[in-house]
C-alpha cells in the first residue's frame, strides 16, 4: 500500500514508521495530495504508519482504515481485498423491499464484537427480516459508546474487532441472506482524536451545526472534503460489500453549492450499483419532512433511496402512550395518526408548536411509501429517553404488541430495535467513555442538564429526589452493562409469546401484496368517533387500517369490544393477538375483538 494524504496547505509533509522510527519526505502534487517518491515505500499489510504536517506531531491518516492503538496512536496499513469473500452468488437487496432491524454492536451481545453478533444472526433470519444496519463502528475514543462520535470514519472500532471482522460480519449475513446495512456520521466529527484540522480545511466558519463548525461542503478546499466522504461511502459498499448506508441527520449537511453532497454521493453510488450489479441504497435521517430528499436526481431532488419518518413514530407512541412533553406536542390524536399513516408527515407545511414555525411539504401523490422508514423503537427514540426505558417498560402486551401492527403492517418500510422482537424491558441508556476526565466531566452534567425540565422528573417520580431526575451516569461502567440484551429472556413464555407474534406479523407482510405495497392511496384509517376516554390515552378505543383489502383492527380499551368494520363479512381472520370471543369473529359487520388487543382480516387464502 501506497502511503497518500492530502494536506492543500500544508508547507511540508512526512510519513512516521514507528517501527523503524525512519521519516520519509514526501512530495506534493498539484491537487494537494502528499506521497513518497516513486518505488520508496510500500506499506505491508499490518505496517504502522502517521503523518507530520509540517512538524507536527505524528497523527493519523485521516483515512485510516485501522487502529489499533486507538485513535491517538498510529494507523496500520490494512488491505481490504485479503478477505476471502464467499458471497459472489449475493444479489443484494434494496431497503424497500426489506424489513430492516437496527442493532449495536456493543451491547447486542455480551461479547460485544462483530464476531459474536454472527453468532445471533440465525436468530433475525427466523424472524424474516431483510437487512440488518449497524449502528457506527467509526473508530472513537474509549471502549463503549454509540459511535456517533467517531473521528477514523474509515476505521472499524477496535473494541468491535476491526475491519477484518466487518467483513466477516457481511460475509455471513450474507450467507443467511441477510443484507447489511451502515449507519454513518459526515455532518459531524467527536471530540476527542479529532485531528482533520492538521491535514486541511475539512471545517468551515461560514455554518454552523448542533455540534459547531460546520463540514466544509462549499467553501475554498471542499472538493477534497466531498471526496473524502463519497470516496468513504463508495469503499464500504465495495470493499466492503455493504448493501446500503444509513446517513446520519443529514440536514445538517449544510451546502449552499450545487450539486448538493447527498446529489453528488446519490449519483455516484447509483453508478457504483450499476457497475457491481447489485442494488445499493442511501437511507438518510433528514429533520426536513420534504419528499425532494427522496426523489431521483434526474427530477431535481437528492437521489436518496428512503429516509427516516420520524413523525410516524411520534404519532404511533404519543397515541399509545398519552406523552406529550417536548417535541410530541403536536401527536397524540387519532387525526394525528391517520394523518401520518396515509401522508407520511403531520408537518407538511403546517406549523409546529415545537419548532415554533411552519415546517416541512406534502408528499406527492404517487410517491412509493417505501421510501420511508418507520419504526416505533429505535435507538434515538430510547436512548434519548432520561432512563432508556423502551415502551416496553410502561404498556402491556396487548398495546405492543397492537403498536407491532401499526408499523410492520404499514405501507412504509419497517425497522426494529434490538430486542423489541420479544418484547425486551433491557433498557438502551446514553453511555460514553472519554478518556479525558474534563470530557467525561462536561458530559455528566450535560446529560443532567438535558433532562432537568419538560416534565422528565415527573414521568419518573421512583427516580426523583427533590424534584430532580436521578440519570444514569454515561461514563459508569454498569450503565452499558445494563444496557446490553439478556437473550435469556427467549426462555419467559411472555417474550416466546411476543417474538411469534412478531414473526407472524413479518412473515403476513411478506405474503400479502396489499401489506408489502407502497400505494399510500390504498390506506385509510377509521376509529371510534364517540369514545369517551375508555382508551389507555382517552382517545379513540379502536382504531380500523385499510391496507387495500386488508383490516388491521385494533381494540386499545379495557374491554372486549364488536368494532364495526363494514365489508368483514367476506374477510378471514389472518393474525389475531388473542383469540377472539366465543362464536364466529365477525357478525353483522363488526369484529368482536378482546380487550387491549388486535385483529388483521384479509380475504380467505390471502396468507
Amino acid at each position: 500500500m501506497r502511503p497518500t494524504v492530502w494536506a492543500p496547505d500544508a508547507g511540508a509533509v512526512e510519513l512516521v514508521l514507528p517501527a523503524t522510527d525512519r521519516r520519509v519526505a514526501l512530495q506534493r502534487d498539484d491537487d494537494g495530495w502528499w506521497a513518497p517518491p516513486a518505488g520508496d515505500v510500500d506499506l505491508e499489510h499490518g505496517e504502522d504508519y502517521a503523518f507530520s504536517v509540517d512538524g507536527s506531531d505524528p497523527r493519523p491518516d485521516p483515512r485510516s482504515a485501522w487502529q489499533p492503538a486507538g485513535v491517538h496512536g498510529p494507523s496500520r496499513a490494512f488491505d481490504t481485498g485479503a478477505h476471502p469473500w464467499s458471497d459472489a452468488g449475493w444479489p443484494g437487496r434494496d431497503v424497500r423491499e426489506a424489513v430492516v432491524y437496527e442493532l449495536h454492536i456493543g451491547t447486542f451481545t455480551p461479547g460485544g464484537t462483530l464476531d459474536s453478533a454472527v453468532e445471533r444472526l440465525d436468530h433475525l433470519v427466523d424472524l424474516g427480516v431483510g437487512m440488518v444496519e449497524l449502528m457506527p463502528v467509526a473508530a472513537f475514543d474509549g471502549q463503549h459508546g454509540w459511535g456517533y462520535d467517531g473521528v477514523d470514519l474509515y476505521a472499524v472500532h477496535e473494541a468491535y474487532g476491526g475491519p477484518a471482522a466487518l467483513q466477516r460480519f457481511v460475509d455471513a449475513a450474507h450467507a443467511r441472506g441477510l443484507a447489511v446495512c451502515l449507519d454513518v456520521v459526515y455532518n459531524h466529527l467527536g471530540p476527542a482524536g479529532n485531528y482533520l484540522d492538521t491535514f486541511g480545511p475539512y471545517f468551515t466558519e461560514a455554518h454552523e451545526t448542533p455540534w459547531g463548525r460546520a463540514v466544509n461542503l462549499d467553501g475554498p478546499g471542499s472538493p477534497g472534503v466531498r471526496r473524502w466522504i463519497c470516496d468513504n461511502a463508495l469503499r464500504w459498499l465495495r470493499d466492503f460489500h455493504l448493501d446500503a448506508l444509513r446517513l446520519d441527520a443529514v440536514h445538517a449537511l449544510v451546502d449552499d453549492s450545487t450539486p448538493h453532497l447527498l446529489a453528488q454521493l446519490a449519483d455516484e453510488v447509483a453508478a457504483l450499483s450499476a457497475e457491481v450489479g447489485r442494488p445499493l441504497s442511501l437511507i438518510a435521517e433528514s429533520d426536513l419532512n420534504d419528499a425532494a430528499m427522496v426523489t431521483p436526481t434526474a427530477d431535481g431532488g437528492l437521489g436518496m433511496t428512503a429516509q427516516w419518518a420520524d413523525d410516524v413514530h411520534h404519532a404511533v407512541h404519543t397515541f399509545l402512550t398519552g406523552e406529550r412533553q417536548g417535541y410530541y406536542a403536536d401527536f397524540g390524536s387519532p387525526d394525528v395518526l391517520a394523518k401520518v399513516l396515509t401522508k407520511v408527515f403531520l408537518h407538511d407545511g403546517e406549523f409546529s408548536a415545537f419548532r415554533g414555525e411552519v415546517w416541512g411539504a406534502p408528499v406527492p401523490a404517487g410517491t412509493d411509501a417505501r421510501r420511508f422508514v418507520v419504526f416505533d423503537q429505535d435507538h434515538d427514540q430510547v436512548g434519548n429517553r432520561a432512563l432508556g426505558d423502551r415502551p416496553s417498560a410502561r404498556l402491556d402486551d396487548g398495546t405492543l404488541a397492537a403498536s407491532a401492527a401499526l408499523f410492520l403492517l404499514s405501507p412504509f418500510t419497517p425497522m426494529l430495535f434490538m430486542g423489541q422482537e420479544w418484547g425486551s424491558r433491557t433498557p438502551f441508556l446514553y453511555f460514553t467513555d472519554h478518556q479525558d476526565p474534563e470530557l467525561a466531566e462536561a458530559v455528566r452534567n450535560g446529560r443532567r442538564e438535558e433532562f432537568s425540565g419538560h416534565g422528565w422528573a415527573e414521568m419518573y417520580p421512583e427516580q426523583a429526589v427533590d424534584g430532580d431526575l436521578e440519570v444514569p451516569d454515561p461514563q459508569d461502567p454498569a450503565t452499558v452493562a445494563s444496557s446490553t440484551l439478556v437473550w435469556d429472556d427467549l426462555d419467559q413464555d411472555r417474550h416466546a409469546r411476543m417474538l411469534a407474534w412478531y414473526r407472524d406479523l413479518i412473515a403476513l407482510r411478506a405474503a400479502v401484496p396489499d401489506l408489502h405495497s407502497g400505494d399510500l392511496a390504498a390506506t385509510s384509517v377509521e376509529w371510534d368517533q364517540d369514545a369517551d376516554g375508555g382508551s389507555a390515552t382517552g382517545f379513540a378505543s379502536w382504531v380500523v387500517i385499510s391496507r387495500g383489502a386488508v383490516r388491521v383492527v385494533l381494540n386499545l380499551a379495557d374491554d372486549a369490544a364488536a368494532v364495526p368494520v363494514p365489508d368483514a363479512g367476506d374477510l378471514a381472520v389472518l393474525a389475531a393477538w388473542e383469540p377472539t370471543t366465543s362464536g364466529e369473529p365477525v357478525v353483522d359487520g363488526q369484529v368482536r375483538v378482546p380487550a387491549r388487543s388486535v385483529v388483521v382480516l384479509g380475504p380467505d387464502g390471502a396468507a
